[in-house]
């Protein structure tokens, strides 16, 4: 029995009108259909997806790995605590292993990452098992729900006349269904971007291939020695594990150009995947099964060891070519609207394509909210697209032309705390107050959004530079980003904190504010240390950041601000305090 209505009767020719049709019923639309049926429990809504259901688990779809945005929609928004916590696995955070001689010896590596939960829990993802679910739910909440449909033509009208939307099951049934409100959800297919051009080109080419392994591939059991293995073996959580923890986290093996993902799956699957740059390691090389084995085998040998002793258990092997792309316009006045990967898709690095979708959904909520209200959504329209589309840029400069700075330890430590920083000072704590609806209301908002998108492009471009002209190599540092800098706990707790609108917005302007003091930390700093270390290669590229207005601003913001709050600055430095610190 399917948690969805397949076909209609052989030759039937059927009518429909809803309120919202949902093109497309991956985690996007399914997730979209539950948070409207939520919020309007009247409304009558209908989800139309190619595949029949249930899908498969484990060797379904990517994006298994969930950060703190996506895993407060899911649990808090949709009330999915239950099946998160029993159905799926916790995360253990973001881990990375940074290169060293080959890479076959994991614990000389640089690692960073948490050796104890964070307060607000994130979860690894099997995107099978939980789509099996939402479908479920959807159904029982009165929502139609077609699998194995095809959408054949999807006529837009203006005006109050109702969209059109023809969908056949590929033989001799049909259906006409009109609807109020069009969502296409449709993915990488983009159905709505293709019809109405709206696609948009981004400065970020990367590619990626990927497999799930039927075997719980145990990171922790790549290294005997004590020391590596002890980081870990402490108590995490209410759940009282001791050890093994890495294996939890959502590693990522780290290099000039490239990443390697391993995720664990609650139904003992691994998923490995090869993201890079496609300039440095050309999709050619690792888009096979054969290939990427001998691609890794150079790369990352310890791992190509694990694949090759469980070869047999091979669930699958997929590839994504140039997955990043932007949108020109994702909300339109017109009663149409796109959300997840078919508007917008940026990089997997971070996990943040769960993110774009729970903002993306929640502002779509509100503009159907809004209309079936009968409330003038044009200005809304507006607002919203600008929101979205700002935001996406925002998380794209963390990862254009970034992948050449993936073996550099020092930096990449340095980037990922500031990116974490970022993120949970900014759209966490905006998205966790439910913020982003109303952020066109608030110039103060905006202003301090447009603020913090300044700062962290500069950031992003002084990682480059700096990344020129001081690349040494590291090796056995294990980076603990709370340990580093312990004010992020506050930052990361910050995000759920629950405020009124007026203390939110005080609090975003001293988030914004902590930011500059961090950027100019982080300029003062790296250039204090290629001085007294007497890189004279530096010197040209020291001068420059001296003459940069921004970055020279930032350095006085930090340096009024560190007599009142200072703050330990080896974080930048893996650990190392610089001399003035002492």
């Amino acid at each position: 029995m399917t948690s969805a209505e397949s076909t209609t009767a052989a030759n039937e020719t059927s009518t429909d009108t809803v309120d919202v049709a949902i093109l497309g019923g991956g985690i996007a639309g399914l997730t979209l259909a539950l948070q409207l049926k939520g919020a309007l429990p009247d409304l009558t809504v209908t989800v139309i997806e190619r595949q029949p259901h249930p899908v498969t688990e484990a060797a379904h779809k990517v994006g298994e790995s969930s950060v703190e945005m996506q895993a407060h929609y899911l649990r808090d928004i949709l009330g999915l605590q239950d099946h998160l916590e029993t159905e799926q696995l916790r995360k253990f955070g973001l881990r990375m292993f940074f290169p060293h001689n080959g890479n076959d010896d994991i614990a000389r590596r640089v690692e960073f990452g948490q050796i104890e939960e964070a307060p607000l829990a994130t979860y690894q993802l099997d995107r099978g098992r939980l789509e099996n679910h939402l479908g479920e739910l959807l159904t029982s909440s009165g929502v139609r729900f077609l699998a194995n449909q095809r959408v054949n033509r999807v006529e837009l009208r203006a005006g109050d006349e109702q969209h059109l939307i023809e969908v056949s099951d590929g033989g001799s049934s049909h259906r006409s269904i009109h609807a109020r409100w069009v969502v296409d959800a449709t993915g990488r297919a983009g159905l709505l971007k293709r019809q109405l051009g709206l696609a948009k080109p981004v400065e970020h080419r990367a590619n990626s291939s990927w497999l799930r392994v039927e075997h719980p591939i145990a990171i922790d059991s790549w290294s005997t020695d004590a020391d590596w293995q002890a980081r870990t073996d402490v108590e995490v959580g209410p759940y009282g594990r001791r050890g093994g923890a890495r294996r939890l986290s959502t590693n990522h093996l780290m290099g000039h150009g490239y990443w390697v993902w391993l995720i664990p799956l609650a139904s003992g699957s691994t998923s490995i995947g090869i993201v890079a740059d496609a300039d440095i390691h050309p999709h050619q090389g690792f888009n096979t099964f054969d290939r990427a084995l001998e691609w890794l085998k150079s790369h990352e040998p310890q791992c190509a060891a694990e694949i090759e002793q469980h070869s047999d258990k091979i669930q699958d092997f997929r590839i994504m070519r140039d997955y990043a792309y932007g949108c020109k316009q994702v909300f339109s006045e017109d009663r149409w609207c796109l959300t997840g990967e078919a508007g917008v898709s940026i990089d997997p690095l971070y996990s943040s394509g769960g993110d774009l979708m729970a903002i993306s959904n929640g502002l779509i909520v509100d503009l159907i909210e809004r209309d079936l209200a009968g409330q003038d959504i044009q200005e809304k329209v507006i607002a919203h697209n600008q929101v979205y589309l700002v935001l996406s840029e925002i998380w794209l400069v963390a990862y254009a032309k970034q992948f050449p700075l993936m073996g550099n330890a020092q930096v990449m430590v340095a980037k990922v705390i500031w990116d974490t920083m970022m993120y949970w000072s900014v759209p966490g704590l905006l998205f966790f107050h439910g913020k982003f609806p109303r952020l066109g209301d608030s110039p103060q908002a905006m202003g301090n959004l447009l603020q913090a998108w300044k700062i962290h492009s500069r950031v992003q471009q002084f990682a480059r530079e700096w990344h020129a002209v001081d690349d040494r190599p590291a090796e056995g540092v294990f980076a603990d980003p709370y340990t580093l800098l312990p004010f992020i706990v506050d930052l990361h707790e910050g995000m759920a904190a629950g405020l009124p609108d007026d203390e939110l917005e005080d609090q975003f302007a001293k988030n914004v504010r902590l930011l500059e003091q961090i950027a100019g930390q982080l300029v003062a700093t790296v250039i204090e240390r290629l001085r007294d270390e007497h890189e004279l290669s530096a010197g040209p590229q020291i001068e420059r950041w001296l003459e940069d207005p921004l970055l020279t601003e930032l350095q006085s913001v930090y340096r009024q601000a560190h007599e009142l709050n200072p703050i330990d600055d080896s974080w930048i430095m893996l650990g190392r305090q610089s001399p003035t610190m002492v």
